[in-house]
């Protein structure tokens, strides 16, 4: 027998020789029970949950005796002898290291119980991670339930949660020797044994070990539990001494501070320290002048403390704010200074005049159909990609250096979208969608949406915290498919002091009201991609007049016809339908480029018309 071993009466010596070797051992007297509950009681053997006269060798004793631990859990505490099936079967242990069982118990069969400490999500995801990578190397603590069936967790909750996360079905575990307060005690030293606890968390654990100190010695102490008539009184000196030695030896703390924090755990009510754990006032000075407070005092300076925290944060908060914007106003101010530095001439491209650019480019589109394919492309005008990305590059560009663009593109456009915001030489930060509400045409899907790019260069601003719009807009397309008017009124609001360039548009197709008629907004709508001709059909006459020819008129009103839902068929609507200006639905309706040929020729007529007659190349009237 190992010299380890304490020294044991001849029976206690010949019971212990018998349960090492079997792993077993049956007391068939009276006596020797009396010897194994001895044995007991100093954890060295464990009975059986289910047949009191069946005893096995606990961990500390194979420790002890310097052999291998029996395997645990084969029905009741388990040992080579005991029975193969019972409800409480776990898999076969793994290797134990001295002194412990270690075995696999199912997640669903370990109770955590109450806790002094809740898991940190952070560290839970932490150890998922390396769960994930490495496995599982340290094993929780447990001890066994009175009915045998499950487990208490002593120590090892984040181990655990995470565990449960990953969806394991079991976790390697210590079976320890003990009860309910052994649990506790457990997860109390082993959180006592960390740097990381605050003040208020070692309050906390320490009076609950104090707690649980005068549980199993109530000879040392007098006075009841806190929880039920108010303060543990104070311990007997001699006490006190044992209760600190004890702790510190268990923690690798000091006696001083042990009996610090048993104190101000004693002395603060356990709300009180719950209430300000973690917060910045979470510190020992704090904590001294509470624990000179009676408990209605103490609640009502912590939540004094709540309350001016709660202040100094909307303080702080102001302050912030007052900074920020003072800083997008001075930034807005350079930005506006900058710009006003710039050129601008009529009828050309600005240069570097302008922060904010909305942009709607001409994007080639394809005309398909069932009947004839993906015959033709469209006539409306348009422009090339490489046109539209050598329009705005470089020197040419008519943006400041900080500065942001809104990007209108079509789904199906998309890349040539964020070709064109890199070449303008702005880096993509996110994008808005428009959904029209109503369905559309489409070859792969059926279109209902168009898309907002939005890019910025340089150190141009974000928008103020709260003041973002949604990314989705839903809006019925309105009068020839224009873009809603809110998505310019979004970007006015967000810069009401900055100018700002649109692209392809004229001031004169807008209505009265709008925003953009405000004085903030430059219009460039030069005639690039208009097919080749046109532009003497729009030439000014001697009068001053501009002219359009017949066809263009008649043209003008089939369109107008089908945007007004009057188009009833015929050749020209057929013509329309297969140039790719009309959906073949019913009633018919105008495309994209349908509606943009529309605005323009709109335009023109208005530009040739003197209220009563339009001016037509042959000087025709109609």
């Amino acid at each position: 027998m190992s010299d380890q071993l304490p020294k044991f009466g001849p029976k206690a010596r010949e019971i212990v020789a018998a349960v090492l070797r079997d792993g077993i051992y049956r007391a068939s007297k009276e006596s020797d029970t009396a010897v194994c509950r001895n044995l007991n009681s100093r954890q060295l053997l464990s009975r059986d949950k289910k047949d009191g006269a069946v005893w096995y060798p606990t961990a500390k004793l194979c420790g002890l005796a310097g052999v291998t631990s029996p395997e645990i859990g084969q029905g009741g505490e388990g040992g080579p002898g005991a029975p193969k099936t019972g409800a409480d079967r776990l898999p076969a242990p793994a290797e134990a290291e001295p002194g412990r069982a270690l075995i696999r118990i199912p997640l669903d069969r370990i109770d955590v119980g109450f806790r002094l400490r809740q898991a940190d999500p952070e560290k839970v995801a932490a150890l998922q991670a390396s769960f994930a990578e490495l496995g599982h190397r340290t094993p929780v603590s447990v001890t066994r339930r009175p009915d045998g069936e499950c487990f208490l967790l002593s120590a090892g909750l984040h181990r655990l949660e995470a565990a449960r996360a990953l969806g394991w079905a079991d976790i390697l575990a210590f079976i320890e020797e003990g009860d309910d307060l052994d649990a506790e005690l457990w997860e109390i030293d082993e959180n006592l044994c960390r740097a990381e606890l605050t003040p208020a968390d070692r309050a906390l654990f320490t009076f609950r070990r104090k707690e649980i100190h005068l549980m199993r010695h109530p000879e040392t102490g007098h006075g009841g539990d806190r929880r039920s008539n108010g303060q543990v009184g104070h311990l007997k000196d001699e006490a006190a001494k044992n209760f600190a030695s004890e702790t510190a030896a268990a923690t690798g703390q000091s006696e001083r501070a042990i009996r610090r924090d048993a104190e101000r755990g004693e002395k603060i009510s356990e709300r009180a320290l719950r209430q300000i754990r973690g917060t910045r006032h979470d510190t020992g000075v704090t904590l001294d002048r509470l624990k000179g407070l009676s408990e209605e005092q103490q609640l009502a300076y912590v939540e004094a403390l709540r309350e001016a925290d709660k202040r100094v944060a909307e303080e702080a908060k102001a302050i912030r704010d007052g900074k920020r914007a003072l800083s997008r106003k001075i930034r807005g101010a350079v930005i506006r200074a900058i710009a006003e530095r710039g050129t601008v001439s009529a009828g050309a491209m600005p240069r570097a005049a302008f922060p904010i650019i909305y942009a709607d480019p001409p994007w080639e589109q394809e005309a398909w159909s069932e009947e004839r394919g993906q015959d033709r492309g469209l006539s409306y005008p348009h422009m090339p990609l490489d046109e539209i990305k050598a329009l705005c590059a470089g020197d040419a560009s008519p943006a400041t250096l900080d500065a942001l663009l809104f990007l209108w593109v079509t789904a199906n456009r998309l890349d040539d979208g964020i070709d064109v915001l890199r070449a303008w030489g702005f880096d993509y930060v996110t994008c808005l969608v428009w959904d029209k509400s109503r369905i559309g045409m489409g070859r792969w899907v059926r279109d209902r949406h168009e898309i907002l790019l939005l890019g910025k260069r340089g150190n141009f601003p974000a928008p103020i915290p709260g003041t973002q719009s949604a990314s989705v807009h839903a809006e019925v397309k309105g009068e020839h498919s224009a873009k809603p008017v809110y998505f310019a009124e979004m970007i006015e609001r967000l810069y009401p002091d900055l100018p700002k360039l649109e692209l392809f548009q004229r001031r004169e197709s807008l209505v009265a009201g709008d925003v953009r008629l405000n004085g903030n907004w430059t219009f460039w709508g030069n005639q690039a991609g208009v097919p080749k001709g046109e532009e003497e059909s729009s030439e000014d006459a001697s009068d001053g007049r501009a002219s359009v020819t017949k066809e263009e008129l008649a043209e003008f009103k089939a369109l107008g016809a089908v945007d007004g839902g009057c188009m009833g068929g015929g050749p020209l609507l057929d013509e329309m339908i297969a140039l790719g200006l009309v959906w073949p639905s019913n009633p018919p309706e105008l495309t994209v480029g349908g509606a943009k040929r529309l605005r323009d020729l709109e335009a023109r007529v208005k530009r040739a018309s003197d209220g009563h007659a339009v001016r037509c190349v042959k000087s025709e009237e109609a």
